[in-house]
């Protein structure tokens, strides 16, 4: 049997998404059956130590599912001797807009092929890092693609293992409604759901 295997079934057996990464809210999941039901009064995966300042500031935009993720992944970079930063989280289609044009109807260097409504940034459930040393921002270093292992560890999509756009900095998470969608069908049903005030990841 793979780990993926052993992982995903006890997600079937403690009732969560199946995904076979086990990320925190699966290892809440297990926290609470086999040590405790609470840590301060809060479900497990919610009880995550939050992480610097900054990355905090980004983290409080995106949607609940998916900030103890980027703690997580601020935690176990840590861990490994890597210092990073959550840079970015929620952007308005306005603020997407206004990024697109960068480069083509507005100064500065082209930064995105997304337009407003479609990129992850605007559904809350992506997120952009930077690497760090001391306080001095890395925008290339090799430790980007160590974040990325740990980053898919946890079950969040990585940026620099696309095929077209390669995005180090960038992780998402998908809903397990859009498991098996393309990017451009799960982006066309967020934008669906969230014109008819439904939520977009439940």
């Amino acid at each position: 049997m793979r780990i993926e295997e052993m992982i995903a079934a006890i997600q079937a057996q403690l009732g969560l998404d199946v995904d076979g990464k086990a990320g925190p809210q699966t290892w809440g999941a297990i926290y609470a059956r086999i040590v405790q039901k609470k840590i301060d009064g809060q479900p497990p995966a919610l009880a995550i130590a939050t992480v610097d300042a900054r990355s905090e500031k980004a983290i409080a935009t995106l949607l609940p599912q998916v900030q103890p993720m980027a703690r997580a992944l601020v935690q176990k970079a840590a861990a490994a001797g890597i210092t990073i930063r959550v840079l970015s989280g929620l952007r308005s289609f306005a603020e997407q807009d206004a990024l697109y044009a960068q480069g083509r109807t507005a100064p500065g260097p082209i930064v995105t092929k997304a337009r407003g409504g479609y990129s992850n940034h605007n559904f809350g459930i992506a997120f952009d890092v930077g690497v760090f040393e001391g306080n001095r921002y890395l925008a290339d270093s090799p430790k980007y693609k160590a974040v990325g292992v740990l980053g898919m560890d946890l079950g969040l999509e990585w940026g620099g293992s696309w095929k077209t756009i390669v995005d180090q900095p960038h992780f998402q998470l998908r809903p397990a409604w859009a498991m098996d969608l393309s990017e451009r069908d799960m982006l066309a049903e967020m934008r669906s759901r969230q014109a008819a005030g439904g939520p977009v990841f439940a």
